[in-house]
């Protein structure tokens, strides 16, 4: 059933847990993340990033495959589309393709121009019943060729972004895209008490959910992170299944092991546990009603 996000996240930081946004890059992905989601009655978000958009040959076809995917798997846990650090254009070519939901990505920008864009899409989203998510403090790593360093965001920068009436926040607090390194201090506790007390209650999104320990998951849902972002976790896991399958031989057997439903399963099926295994953390399970 696809929703926009802002009633789940509500939902979610009201309980005290937060919904998963597991990234998508094929049919594979949609499947095992959708299923799973029917599967323990969790509510969740399918993001997907420009470059993968882009793979998946555009917007418009992955909101068709997943509108498809969600009618005719009778999916009817709460699903919400939602584009992952997306562009100005990105987002606005979102919107008129069917997602429901949508991040602008200004964190790289002058702030001033952060708010302007921000402010304008707001607007256009909200239009179309689309939820909105907006960023401060850039995440570290890369994501879609931009890079930070994991900075931790202005309290007061993100009080401003939030008055424009975005419907939830990105707020960077040493927090990084893909594998943290092994001298990682930690997530800011302290910055993340600062924004949220300069925020109201407004639902809060933990980007570079890969390799956070878990008691700093839970810490972070219980200072008012309502959303985790899920994808380097997914990949590893699906590459090192497929390459188990063929390392053991499979696509050189009689069966017909190189078919492509044959060769793609043990990874489909590892995304189905690592799902599985973060929503359980997230405490989202059983609460798709909610």
């Amino acid at each position: 059933m696809l929703v926009n996000a802002t009633r789940i996240l509500k939902a979610a930081r009201d309980g005290h847990y937060a919904v998963g946004h597991f990234n998508i890059n094929d049919l594979e992905w949609t499947k095992a993340v959708l299923t799973t989601a029917q599967e323990l009655n969790s509510p969740v978000i399918l993001g997907v990033s420009e470059g993968a958009a882009k793979y998946m040959t555009g917007f418009y076809t992955v909101a068709e495959m997943v509108r498809a995917m969600d009618k005719s798997l009778g999916i009817i846990v709460p699903v919400a589309l939602h584009l992952d650090h997306g562009t100005y254009l990105g987002a606005k070519a979102c919107i008129e393709a069917g997602f429901t939901s949508i991040m602008f990505d200004g964190s790289h920008l002058p702030f001033d121009e952060n708010i302007k864009d921000t402010k304008e899409l707001v607007a256009l989203a909200h239009d179309k019943g689309l939820s909105i998510e907006a960023e401060v403090g850039a995440i570290g790593g890369t994501e879609d060729g931009v890079t930070a360093d994991g900075e931790v965001a202005d309290p007061e920068e993100c009080k401003k972004i939030v008055s424009l009436g975005i419907d939830f926040l990105a707020a960077g607090i040493g927090n990084i895209h893909g594998i943290y390194p092994a001298d990682w201090k930690g997530l800011h506790f302290d910055a993340l008490q600062k924004i949220h007390d300069a925020t109201g209650n407004i639902p809060l999104v933990l980007h570079g959910g890969t390799g956070i320990p878990d008691d700093q998951i839970k810490k972070a849902i219980h200072e008012g992170v309502s959303k985790i972002n899920v994808n380097t976790d997914c990949q590893l896991v699906f590459a090192e299944a497929t390459k188990e399958y063929v390392l053991a031989g499979n696509i050189d057997k009689l069966d017909k092991g190189f078919d492509p439903r044959k060769l793609l399963k043990p990874g489909y099926e590892a995304i189905k546990a690592k799902v599985k295994e973060k929503m359980e953390l997230f405490g989202s399970v059983g609460k798709a009603n909610n």
